[in-house]
């Protein structure tokens, strides 16, 4: 790996690290060295450098929420009544355990959020009691995500 003024070049070791990972992220380092054709070591000393550039900022496990009950994914866009509500109402928002993503776009709504509910009345009462009770909210849209065609990460 080099880092030329900020820039940072990752080279093909780093690569097969890095898609070995994002594979499973539990894939044990000796595996990965025997891959690469170097030591355990080395690709530990790679990851630590790696961690330290800011392009790895951790590991995860991903839990199936369909598992736990949780079947129906949407997002809402928010309108606000003016942009200087913008932080009040992502305070607020933080507050809600089924928010999994905020964003602050370009566009019709000042927000757009991706919601994570039981059911479609778990979503409607989340939209009706603390969503759009929010001050600053306006109103909101709501999409339903019938299926998750696409999930993955940047390509290597």
């Amino acid at each position: 790996m080099k880092v030329i003024n900020q820039n940072i070049e990752i080279d093909g070791i780093d690569k097969t690290i890095l898609r070995a990972l994002m594979r499973d992220a539990r894939t044990p380092i000796l595996a990965i060295a025997k891959e690469v054709g170097v030591s355990g070591a080395a690709i530990h000393q790679r990851l630590r450098k790696l961690e330290a550039s800011g392009i790895i900022s951790g590991s995860k496990f991903v839990i199936n929420p369909k598992v736990l009950g949780y079947t129906t994914m949407a997002f809402i866009g928010i309108y606000l009544d003016k942009a200087m509500s913008n932080p009040k109402a992502v305070k607020q928002l933080e507050k809600i355990p089924e928010v999994l993503e905020c964003h602050y776009t370009t566009g019709n709504w000042s927000i757009f959020i991706k919601i994570l509910c039981r059911d479609n009345e778990h979503l409607m009462h989340l939209l009706n009691k603390n969503i759009q009770s929010i001050p600053g909210v306006s109103r909101t849209e709501t999409f339903i995500s019938l299926a998750q065609q696409i999930d993955r990460q940047i390509e290597l």
